[in-house]
């Protein structure tokens, strides 16, 4: 018989929380964007720049440099730290934000800190907004942290348990997340988002991006001897916090269904004092080790498993936009639509899309853990056999296109054959009498079709190529106009 789930209640001393959020962006601004992040007070981000190690993660917290470019094989620590803005890659921009602010839900108040905020441009026309924020009271319990960030996550509440949530900063009280992010935290990449549905080829907003809400992740700190109970974590990962009574709540009341999420969900490599959950809106690690033993786990979870983080959330945003894209297409009219997919996916798998990206044997393991969760490898078998139908439709076209010149050039020539390759009529040498037209034989309107017929082929063929080449290159400049 299934037990009955309890939900146990656990302090929580300190709890660092990053939430991310993507948005689309013409790829021919890319260095504008940078350009203007720059003069907004937002520093670009480079390995060699050790000032920047303590400088966006909030106090006695720092990230080693060093160790991010030894945690990424080669040709990962390329892209992800490119060394100048017109490098390819993901261009991190930071800005130090370091002020408190209050969310208020239903009669509760949760008093916070934003540290940071990063603008990453990464490829593809796609964007990263990072919120690095802590809690900044003494002590919480673990429902009022899990409530906030199942509340802070939320860009527009559409649904009843999502509403009722007010941020207030500086005198302005902020009705949604959306606002409180664009209309103050940063508004300066604000009019850079697309917002447009999808044409002109596949660049527009993200009609994919799942419930409007931000992936988050978190490392929470609770006292030291408290013991770490299985409806603890579920209630992390699913981020559990209070229901609108203001009341504990946790999703499921199955502890064997509990115990099977677990199994799947979890990375207890330093257990029991430690524990990492990971769902598809959340990674967060629960940790009762002392502060002084935590100093370099959380720096690994600001740096290192940020970007593995990071990398692998690009990879399902992409992975879910060439899917997207593929079900929009409408073979009829987007041949050339075809022809930008095929490069896209190609490009993509190429060039950022790899199984390893870490030689440490954690780095793997976390790895694995995001390929299962999110469910890549299923998404880029779906991707493979979409660039595999592509390449069939577009061979399919060009096969039907060339029998039907082949049929044609066929027709000609045995025309031609048939009259030893001379289709001349005495009438057409010199000037042209077209009033013997009319009194041609049989075997003389042969002559005169076929020859009229060759000549227009031939004009028409060298129109339609040259016009095909020309419309090609207009759209290769509208469709950069449009990135």
């Amino acid at each position: 018989m299934d037990q009955k789930a309890e939900i146990n209640p656990i302090p929580i001393d300190q709890a660092h929380m990053t939430f991310l959020f993507p948005f689309s962006y013409r790829e021919k601004n890319r260095k504008k964007i940078g350009d203007h992040l720059n003069s907004q007070g937002y520093t670009f981000f480079q390995l060699n720049k050790t000032e920047l190690e303590d400088a966006f993660y909030g106090p006695s917290i720092r990230v080693d440099n060093k160790e991010l470019d030894q945690y990424f094989l080669p040709f990962i620590e390329r892209k992800l730290f490119p060394h100048t803005i017109s490098d390819d890659g993901f261009l991190r921009y930071s800005k130090k934000i370091s002020q408190d602010y209050t969310q208020e839900v239903h009669g509760d108040s949760f008093r916070f800190t934003v540290n940071s905020v990063d603008v990453t441009i990464c490829p593809f026309g796609i964007g990263l907004i990072t919120i690095r924020t802590e809690m900044n009271q003494t002590e919480n319990e673990l429902s009022e942290v899990l409530n906030f960030m199942n509340h802070f996550r939320v860009l527009e509440p559409r649904i009843d348990e999502e509403e009722g949530a007010v941020i207030k900063a500086d005198n302005q009280v902020f009705h949604s997340t959306n606002e409180f992010v664009f209309d103050y935290l940063c508004p300066e990449i604000k009019h850079h988002i697309i917002h447009d549905d999808k044409r002109s080829g596949y660049f527009g907003s993200l009609p994919f991006f799942e419930d409007e809400r931000m992936i988050s992740s978190a490392f929470l700190i609770a006292p030291t001897g408290q013991e770490i109970k299985p409806d603890q974590l579920y209630r992390i990962g699913q981020l559990d916090g209070k229901n609108e009574e203001g009341r504990p709540f946790m999703s499921t009341t199955n502890m064997d269904y509990i115990e099977r999420y677990l199994k799947h969900h979890s990375h207890n490599r330093w257990a029991p004092d430690s524990y990492t959950i990971t769902s598809e809106h959340a990674q967060v690690t629960l940790s009762t080790k002392e502060w002084h033993q935590l100093e370099r786990p959380i720096s690994q979870f600001m740096g290192t498993h940020y970007y593995n983080l990071l990398l692998h959330y690009f990879y399902k945003i992409m992975l879910l936009r060439l899917s997207f894209e593929y079900s929009e297409i409408e073979w009829e009219q987007d041949e050339d639509y075809v022809e930008e997919l095929i490069e896209l996916i190609s490009l993509f798998s190429s060039r950022y899309y790899f199984g390893e990206i870490s030689a440490r044997t954690e780095g793997k393991e976390l790895s694995k853990t995001y390929r299962e969760i999110f469910h890549l490898d299923s998404l880029f078998d779906e991707v493979k056999h979409t660039l595999q139908d592509l390449y069939r439709a577009q061979e399919n076209k060009a096969s039907k296109r060339h029998n039907m010149l082949l049929f044609m050039l066929t027709v000609f020539t045995v025309v031609s054959g048939i009259y030893g390759m001379n289709l001349v009529i005495e009438d057409w040498k010199g000037k042209t009498d077209w009033s013997k037209v009319p009194g041609y034989s049989f075997f003389e309107w042969i002559s005169l079709i076929t020859a009229l017929g060759g000549i227009s082929l031939s004009v028409t063929l060298l129109v339609t190529t040259g016009g095909k080449a020309l419309w090609k290159k207009y759209r290769k400049w509208r469709r950069d106009q449009n990135k």
